[in-house]
């Protein structure tokens, strides 16, 4: 997490730029603004250049053409997944030394109070000190530094840091801890212009919802890029594409450009079929009366003419493929009964914490259910007493007959074989399948060509989860438990997943931060909270209004 107070007013203009490293082209004469207020949503496939763009904005990288314009005095914020070295703060002070300008403006304030102490103080300098104090603290007001550490405590508890861990050093906190903490600092920064490169990582669904809702109501302008497609949707309202060396402006949210773009795909192989047509018939006429002289003026006027045609090259997007999932035998119409059940958790301490208690419940065939629930409540906990992953302290949980579950975990991800390539782990898993089905499942979880042939050790975190998810999924389960599957994936991964879901002909447990992938597919929600499990049999939107009902009766 880096900050610079850079030189520009509120709107940044990158204009014909053309970036490159070696032989590889990123983009070349691209251009887009960021007007004041803007929410931009910075798509593209992985390697296309979405970082790149941030950096070059911040000025940690040049480019190789072009120029980029930003006017005076703007504020900008950049929060990226490198996050720097936390330690000897405290979450809370660590979040206020972020504050700029305020920070300075304090300690300046404080000079000047230490001066006006000065009994050997002249008047003459009294009364210039004074002025600058009034100044100053006029400053310090308008910024909003006296009620700097109220902003701190509440956005820290809305990213799920709360009182209790306001003053727990830095140090102590997980890697994905330290990323709301250098979230919390860049919201805290409050500028003109906030870069964001995926800042729902690392988040729960509750900090997602209130991030999102801070977005909306910052007056600056964003620009995103974010794997969750409905936290885009609700925020952005325009878009820029990074792919196949172009950056491409759309306006709208994700949802308007993906319709766009299709329709733009189309324009394109139409009018790329009319210039072949064209050229076809051009060069017919040339090849024919080449020979003839009394012809040669006019074969010599199309041949320069057809030189000076740019050509219309149709990008090259992969095929989605489509796999026949296996048929699973067909298991008991119920698939998992639990009667209840009760979970202790020994902490580290040897206490003993109480996930949740006496919980009952009964999932049938074909249901998709969605586990949801604070960070810590317990949805992991249950699906890991379902998978058998664990036992519970108390209570009976079964599984019906003749149930094939395969289980989804981020744990799972430690069980590949880095010296193995994607194709030889797969086959590892599905030892009777032929390569041509294992290349043809490959391609459906994105895995193409070459693609297929890396090691798992160099791997991202979303590509190992596509490798494992796509193990469980050819295989012939009738329970799939997925535990946060949609982590690390970006969109059109998520999309893959998403359809393998929706045809999958078995019963589906899961957890996501997902609220689009959860929206698609939830017939019923089982929710953890306060140490007990409540059913809601209906849609995520059911569950949404239902809940929300619930809470404001309790409150009245």
């Amino acid at each position: 997490m880096k900050i610079w107070l850079k030189p520009a007013a509120y709107m940044i203009h990158l204009s014909s730029i053309t970036k490159q490293y070696g032989n590889k082209v990123l983009y070349k004469n691209g251009s887009f603004q960021i007007n004041p207020g803007e929410k931009i949503g910075l798509v593209g496939p992985n390697g296309a250049g979405k970082s790149t763009i941030f950096r070059i904005i911040v000025g940690e990288e040049g480019v190789d053409g072009g120029t980029i314009s930003k006017s005076d005095k703007t504020v900008i914020g950049y929060f990226s997944q490198n996050i720097e070295e936390m330690g000897g703060k405290t979450a809370l002070q660590e979040v206020i030394s972020s504050a700029g300008k305020i920070s300075e403006l304090q300690k300046e304030i404080a000079r000047l109070e230490a001066r006006l102490s000065d009994p050997d103080l002249g008047e003459d300098e009294m009364v210039k000190v004074l002025e600058q104090y009034g100044d100053m603290q006029a400053d310090f007001e308008r910024l909003g530094g006296y009620d700097l550490e109220s902003r701190a405590q509440e956005i820290l508890t809305g990213l799920g840091i709360g009182p209790e861990d306001y003053n727990r050093p830095t140090e102590s906190f997980s890697g994905g801890w330290k990323m709301r903490i250098a979230l919390a600092k860049i919201l805290l920064l409050n500028p003109d212009v906030l870069l964001m490169d995926e800042p729902t990582n690392h988040l729960d669904l509750e900090s997602i919802v209130w991030l999102e809702e801070w977005l909306r109501q910052f007056k600056g302008s964003i620009l995103m890029t974010s794997h969750d497609r409905e936290f885009m949707n609700r925020l952005v309202h325009k878009i820029v594409e990074v792919a196949f060396q172009t950056i491409t402006v759309y306006s709208g949210n994700y949802d308007y450009y993906e319709k766009e773009k299709a329709i733009r795909m189309e324009q394109l192989i139409a009018a790329a079929k009319r210039q072949e047509d064209m050229l076809a018939k051009e060069e017919e006429f040339i090849a024919r009366f080449a020979a003839r002289a009394s012809h040669a003026a006019q074969v010599q006027s199309r041949v320069k003419k057809l030189e000076k045609i740019d050509r219309i090259e149709i990008p090259t997007e992969e095929k989605a493929i489509q796999f026949e999932w296996p048929v699973p035998p067909r298991g008991g119409d119920e698939v998992v009964k639990f009667e209840n059940l009760t979970k202790i958790w020994k902490t580290d301490e040897g206490k003993e914490k109480l996930v949740f208690s006496k919980a009952n419940g009964l999932i049938k065939r074909l249901d998709r259910v969605a586990v949801v629930g604070v960070n810590g409540a317990g949805k992991s906990t249950l699906l890991k007493i379902i998978s058998g992953q664990t036992q519970a302290s108390e209570g009976n949980m079964q599984l019906g007959a003749s149930i094939e579950l395969g289980y989804f975990s981020q744990n799972s991800l430690d069980v590949l074989d880095p010296n193995s390539t994607i194709v030889e782990e797969v086959h590892s898993h599905l030892p009777t399948a032929g390569m041509g089905q294992i290349r043809t499942l490959l391609g459906a979880f994105k895995f193409s060509g070459e693609e297929a042939d890396k090691k798992i050790s160099v791997l991202s975190g979303g590509e190992k989860s596509r490798v494992v998810l796509a193990c469980i999924l050819a295989r012939p389960v009738n329970l799939l438990v997925l535990d946060e599957p949609t982590n690390h994936l970006d969109i059109v991964s998520r999309e893959v997943l998403l359809d393998a879901v929706k045809n999958f002909p078995g019963t589906v447990i899961i957890v996501s931060h997902d609220r689009y992938f959860l929206r698609e597919i939830t017939t019923r929600v089982f929710e953890v909270d306060k140490n007990k499990v409540s059913i809601y049999d209906g849609s995520w939107d059911y569950y949404l209004d239902k809940s929300e009902r619930l809470k404001k009766q309790a409150s009245t």
